[in-house]
């Protein structure tokens, strides 16, 4: 038996389980935090946040779980990906870290736009750049805080200056890395050609490995701080993307994932770095065999229904939102919700995009606008999982997970708008269980992945199956969801 730790930094909080390797997950604590907006358009935090609620967190763990946390052999990460973190040579953060859902360098994409056509960012990052990319995120620090970058040794991932705080070495794993957009994706390393040609400084940028590869081990300091035994052997770990489609089974081609959580992807696993020839997804590299992940990203996914809740609705908890839902007919008698909060990335690519209820009559009430947020937010992902079919990309099932696979009533959405087989992995924290099936292979624990997945991804019974009547209406309902974007648009890039 082997005790394992998985962390995952998320976008609002931080999760760490304990694992054990002969019996499966033993306890799970979380912390949170809020996305920091000093100005609109701005999605920041302040990485010493992050790890004040790590540490605290491992302590409530320990406190908890005395005997298994004593015996925790390895530890794996999973973080927030595309967010990038500026130290000074110290590893103290310069500034704020700026995050996914960051809108402040429209300007500056622009402007690499104008540098780099579509065919070049397409052979050599695999990937359009988008707002809340590090790529993006580099250039607008250049050009408003120029005295910051001078001072930065090096640009970090969120989930890298944990493992910092940790280990005291500095350096990135291969799938974070890839998702900043400066990337050369296929090859698996930093595109300094394009970092040079944008003035750039390449030397902040960190020595990249693969996920499962030992990144150091716990220091002393580390130790006193947070309780963790000195030396214990810490992995790379893995951007969240890749790290929950671990945690939810999908070790090769075959199998989707439509994961709700702040943001929402549809996601699959592949062999070779494959990519939307139009750039509306994502190809980022994969910690299995070298392979890679390609999804498609709604940015306002759970982000949505937290906005309806906490300044709309004020209502307290998500279950109740659930059950409103539950009250009022699939498609919300003609409600319609484009979930364009903070712009949109796929299929759109557009960070002037604009949220929107259409369609409101007298009849409608607070039940019709939760509905209609959900089904917004799954159509939204309906348009990730139709360029997959473009693609060639094919599965029978979908695998649902984070805060859209707790709910009944979206779950059977999700079956009914992809017209798919739905089902729920029995573990809620597919994130944190990647992660430690990342750690538990690089430290020999696991003799494989699938071993490891055969053993600890089992899925729940209740298997969400498409309404034929259902569908039917939802075919229109997509259509005309596809449409008031359309006929939006002009306006709103007008209004931006």
């Amino acid at each position: 038996m082997s005790v394992i730790l998985g962390i995952d930094l998320g976008t609002s909080g931080v999760k760490a389980m304990l694992f054990d390797s002969c019996w499966g997950v033993l306890a799970v604590e979380s912390g949170e935090y809020d996305i920091q907006t000093p100005k609109e358009g701005y999605a920041e935090q302040e990485p010493e946040k992050w790890w004040e609620e790590t540490k605290r967190i491992l302590l409530k763990l320990r406190d908890g779980n005395g005997e298994a946390f004593g015996q925790i052999s390895t530890i794996g990460f999973s973080g927030q990906m595309h967010g990038i973190v500026l130290t000074d040579e110290t590893g103290t953060p310069l500034r704020p870290a700026i995050l996914w859902p960051d809108q402040r360098s429209k300007k500056e994409l622009d402007d690499i736009c104008r540098k780099m056509d579509f065919e070049e960012m397409g052979n050599v990052l695999k990937n359009r750049v988008f707002t809340g990319f590090g790529f993006p995120s580099l250039m607008w620090v250049k050009d408003h805080e120029p005295e910051i970058l001078k001072k930065t040794r090096w640009v970090m991932m969120p989930k890298d200056f944990i493992r910092y705080k940790m280990t005291g070495r500095i350096a990135s794993d291969i799938t974070d890395a890839s998702s900043t957009a400066i990337f050369r994706t296929a090859e698996r390393a930093w595109a300094y050609d394009v970092i040079e040609k944008f003035g750039l400084p390449s030397e902040i940028f960190p020595p990249c490995k693969e996920s499962m590869e030992i990144a150091g081990y716990v220091t002393k300091k580390c130790e006193m701080e947070c309780g963790l035994k000195e030396g214990i052997p810490i992995v790379y770990g893995a951007g969240d993307q890749q790290s929950q489609s671990i945690g939810n089974g999908v070790c090769k081609e075959g199998k989707m994932i439509c994961n709700i959580g702040t943001g929402g992807q549809i996601s699959a696993y592949v062999k070779e770095p494959i990519y939307d020839k139009e750039l509306r997804t994502h190809t980022f590299c994969h910690p299995i065999d070298k392979g890679y992940t390609i999804y498609g990203a709604t940015l306002c996914s759970g982000m949505s229904l937290k906005w309806l809740k906490d300044k709309v609705l004020q209502i307290d908890d998500f279950e109740q939102l659930s059950r409103m839902a539950g009250e009022v007919l699939p498609g919300s008698e003609g409600l319609i919700y484009l979930p364009y909060l903070t712009g949109e990335r796929t299929p759109h690519m557009n960070p002037c995009a604009k949220g929107m209820f259409a369609g409101l009559t007298l009849r409608h009430d607070r039940r019709h606008m939760v509905r209609a947020v959900m089904e917004g937010v799954t159509m939204s992902l309906r348009d990730s999982f139709a360029i997959f079919q473009e693609l060639g990309i094919k599965c029978d099932t979908i695998i649902s997970s984070g805060g859209g696979a707790r709910s009944h009533e979206w779950l059977q959405m999700q079956a009914d708008i992809f017209r798919k087989r739905v089902i729920v992995c029995e573990v809620s924290e597919q994130a944190c269980l990647g992660a430690c099936i990342l750690a538990g292979m690089g430290c020999g624990i696991f003799t494989s992945i699938e071993q490891a997945i055969e053993k600890f991804v089992t899925f729940q019974n209740k298997v969400y199956e498409p309404k034929p009547e259902n569908e039917r209406l939802y075919e229109k309902q997509y259509e005309r969801f596809r449409e008031l974007y359309h006929n939006n648009k002009e306006w709103m890039e007008r209004h931006k």
